[in-house]
C-alpha cells in the first residue's frame, strides 16, 4: 500500500495561461496534493506564453498563484514564446533541469500532449507517463498527435484519461491505444460555483452595473476560431435586437477592446447598430466567474469544434445559469435536462437564449438535482485510481523483468 505522501506525481505543464484545461488540471493537482495521500509538483515548459494577442506570465496567472497557495512546487524551464525558440528543441540545461524534476517523482502526468515532445527526449527519466486530453479534435493539435503515438509506441504512457466519451473515442479513433484510455469526467467545486440569492444577485447586478430586470447572457470563451467568437457576435446582434432588455457579457483572453481582431469583428457585425453595442459588454480575462454566471440568466456556448467537457456549461449551470449550447463534444450530455441544444444559425441560437432565460425558474430543480454529478470529489477521485494504477502497475513489471 502506499504510504501517506508517500507517492511523488509531476505534472508537465506547457505554460500558464487562461483556459478551462489549465483550470481543471489545477484544480485536480491541488485538491489531491492537499488530500495528503500524494505529493503533487507541477514543471512548466514556460514562463510567460502569448495567447489570443495577450502576453501571459506564469506569476500572474491564478492557476499558479492556487497550486502555490495549496503548498505544491512550481518551477519552469524558463521559456518565452517571445524568444523566438524552436519549440522541438531542447538546450542540454533544459533537459538537465527536466530530468531532475522528473527523477524526484514517481509518475508523470501531462497537461494535454504537447508537453509529450519533451518526455519522448532521449535520456528523459524512465517514469510511467499518464496524458490528461481536455478536447475531441486531435487533428487540429499538430505534431502534438504524433508525440503522444510516439510516447504509446515506446511504452511510455501507462493511461490517458480523457474528460470526455467524446475525447475518447476521437482519440481511439487517432490510433491511440484502447486499453490506454480512461473516461474521468470534468468537475468543479460546487462550494464555489453556486446560485447568488435573490437579494445577493440583484446587489452583483448593480455592482456590475446591469439592469435588475435585464436578461443576462454570459459567454465565457478565448478568442479563437474553436470558440467560434463571430457566431456568438452574430447571436448577440439579432439577441439584442429581438430582447430590448437584453445584455451580453463576453469574458475569456482576447475578449476586450485591447484584441485588434475582437474590434475588427465589432465594426463588421454592429457597425450600423452601435446602439447595440452599449448593451454588449467586453469584459476580457475574470477571475471572479462565478459572479458572472450568477448575475447571468444564460451561460452560451458557440464553439464550431474541438470541444469535450466544456467547463463554462457546467461552471454556469451550477450557478443557476440555463447552458444553451452547439452540438461539440459531450456539450449534448452536459445540459441534458438542464439547458439546450441549438444548431448554427443565428436567429435559433438568439431565440433559444430567451427562451432558455424565461424557463430559467422553472428549470431550477432539475438543475439542483443535477449538482452531484459535477462535483470535483469524484473527479479527483478518478485522477487519483489512476494514477495510483500507473505507478502500481509499473512496479509489478518493473518487479517481472
Amino acid at each position: 500500500m502506499i504510504q501517506r505522501n508517500g507517492l511523488r506525481v509531476l505534472s508537465l505543464y506547457e505554460g500558464f495561461f487562461s483556459g478551462g484545461a489549465r483550470a481543471l488540471h489545477t484544480t485536480v493537482v491541488a485538491g489531491l496534493h492537499q488530500a495528503g495521500r500524494q505529493q503533487h509538483s507541477v514543471l512548466s515548459i514556460h514562463t510567460e506564453m502569448r495567447r489570443e494577442a495577450t502576453l501571459q506570465r506564469m506569476a500572474d496567472d491564478p492557476r499558479y498563484r492556487a497550486l502555490r497557495a495549496a503548498g505544491v512546487r512550481v518551477t519552469s524551464l524558463g521559456r518565452s514564446t517571445e524568444a523566438g525558440l524552436d519549440p522541438r528543441e531542447f538546450t542540454d540545461a533544459e533537459l538537465a533541469a527536466a530530468s531532475r524534476n522528473a527523477l524526484s517523482a514517481h509518475v508523470i502526468l501531462s497537461l494535454k500532449e504537447q508537453p509529450l515532445r519533451l518526455v519522448n527526449q532521449p535520456g528523459f527519466p524512465e517514469r510511467p507517463v499518464v496524458a490528461c486530453l481536455h478536447r475531441s479534435d486531435p487533428e487540429h493539435q499538430g505534431q502534438a498527435l504524433g508525440d503522444l503515438l510516439t510516447a504509446a509506441d515506446a511504452g511510455r504512457l501507462t493511461a490517458v484519461v480523457a474528460c470526455a466519451e467524446s475525447t475518447r473515442d476521437a482519440y481511439r479513433a487517432a490510433g491511440v491505444p484502447a486499453h490506454l484510455l480512461r473516461v474521468v469526467p470534468n468537475g468543479i467545486n460546487l462550494a464555489r460555483f453556486r446560485p447568488a440569492s435573490g437579494a445577493r444577485r440583484l446587489a452583483l447586478r448593480g455592482a456590475m452595473d446591469l439592469p435588475a430586470d435585464a436578461t443576462v447572457v454570459a459567454y465565457a470563451a478565448r478568442f479563437d476560431a474553436m470558440k467560434n467568437p463571430e457566431l456568438f457576435l452574430r447571436s448577440a446582434r439579432v439577441f439584442l435586437e429581438l430582447e430590448p432588455a437584453g445584455r451580453a457579457l463576453m469574458c475569456g483572453a482576447g475578449m476586450s477592446t485591447s484584441n485588434p481582431d475582437l474590434v475588427t469583428a465589432l465594426d463588421t457585425i454592429f457597425g450600423d447598430r452601435p446602439d447595440l453595442l452599449d448593451r454588449l459588454h467586453p469584459l476580457g480575462v475574470r477571475h471572479d466567474m462565478e459572479l458572472v454566471y450568477a448575475v447571468s440568466d444564460v451561460v452560451a456556448l458557440t464553439s464550431a469544434f474541438g470541444e469535450a467537457a466544456p467547463l463554462c456549461l457546467i461552471e454556469g449551470a451550477m450557478c443557476g445559469a440555463v447552458p444553451v449550447t452547439t452540438p461539440v463534444g459531450d456539450s449534448a450530455s452536459i445540459v441534458d435536462r438542464i439547458g439546450f441544444v441549438t444548431g448554427y444559425e443565428p436567429h435559433e441560437i438568439a431565440a433559444t437564449w430567451i427562451e432558455a432565460a424565461a424557463r430559467r425558474t422553472e428549470l431550477e430543480s432539475a438543475r439542483t438535482a443535477a449538482r452531484p454529478r459535477f462535483s470535483h470529489v469524484r473527479m479527483l477521485a478518478g485522477y487519483a485510481s489512476v494514477i495510483e494504477r500507473a505507478y502500481r502497475d509499473t512496479g509489478i513489471r518493473m518487479a517481472r523483468v
